[in-house]
Formats: structure tokens, C-alpha cells, sequence
């Protein structure tokens, strides 16, 4: 939606890595491992960033390394999208893509992700947005006053 009104083209990090492998992302940390899915991971998200004028949305691990951390916040306006840890578990509780999360408890492995993440993703971003309670539309409109406002568009 954020592209769209803002009249950019728009890419998702990890189904630009689908699209690249032809295979699943579970299928890549089956047969390579997450560190492999993340060596992936970084190459996509270099090449994504050479360019500009992109509305890119990223995995939620793609903030583990510092390479991309760094990248991200040099080549772009960041916006971290904060979601509590039992929303995303509704939110995401019957989505078999997501291979880190096929654990006994996936609700506590989002807690872990999200108690190791959240400060790296803060140190990233440019604006931090709380996303529980806004629905879609409202974090658009949100996100457009913030980049009207500090970008200068």
C-alpha cells in the first residue's frame, strides 16, 4: 500500500530469494541451513539496495547482520514496523513457511526473536512504528506523514 501511494515500485526480500532459488524458504533452511538462507539473504538484500526509489519489504532476521543493518540504514529510510510477540503468533500460527518457527512452542522461539531483534532493529531504523493497534490503511497514512515530514518529498 506504502508503494503504491507513494508511486514506487515494491519488493519483498525473501519472495526475491524464492524467486531466485525456485524453491520455498523452508527449503533452502532444509537443505543449506539458516546460514546459508542468510548468506542468501544478504546477497538479495545488497543487489535490492543498489538501486533506488524502492518500497522493500525485509524478513525479520535480515537485521541479525550487521553488513545488512548498516546497508539498510545508509541506503534508505527504515521504518521498523514493532509488533508484540502474541500478535505476530496470531498472526502468523498456521503459516508453514516460516521454518523458524516450527518448534514444539512457537509463541515462546517469537519471544526469543523478538527480545534479540527488537534492539538491533532499533538501532536500524529511522522511525519505529508500534503496529499493534493500527490496522493497515492507518500505518500507511502514519508512514506518509513521516516521510513527507523528514524527507522533504
Amino acid at each position: 500500500m506504502l508503494a503504491k501511494r507513494l508511486s514506487r515500485p515494491f519488493m519483498d526480500s525473501d519472495h526475491e530469494i524464492v524467486e531466485r532459488t525456485g524453491v520455498p524458504i523452508p527449503t533452502i533452511f532444509e537443505i543449506e541451513g539458516e546460514d546459508g538462507f542468510r548468506r542468501r539473504e544478504a546477497q538479495t538484500l545488497h543487489d535490492l539496495t543498489a538501486g533506488t526509489g524502492l518500497v522493500l519489504a525485509t524478513g525479520g532476521g535480515v537485521v541479525i547482520n550487521p553488513e545488512n543493518r548498516r546497508r539498510l540504514n545508509e541506503t534508505g529510510w527504515v521504518v521498523y514496523l514493532n509488533v508484540p510477540p502474541r500478535l505476530l503468533f496470531e498472526r502468523t500460527r498456521h503459516d508453514r513457511n516460516r521454518p523458524l518457527l516450527h518448534v514444539e512452542d512457537p509463541l515462546a522461539r517469537l519471544e526469543e526473536l523478538h527480545a534479540a531483534r527488537d534492539p538491533l532493529y532499533r538501532e536500524t531504523a529511522h522511525l519505529i512504528v508500534d503496529g499493534s493497534h493500527l490496522v493497515a490503511a492507518g500505518i500507511v497514512q502514519h508512514l506518509l506523514r513521516e516521510f513527507n515530514r523528514l524527507c522533504k518529498v
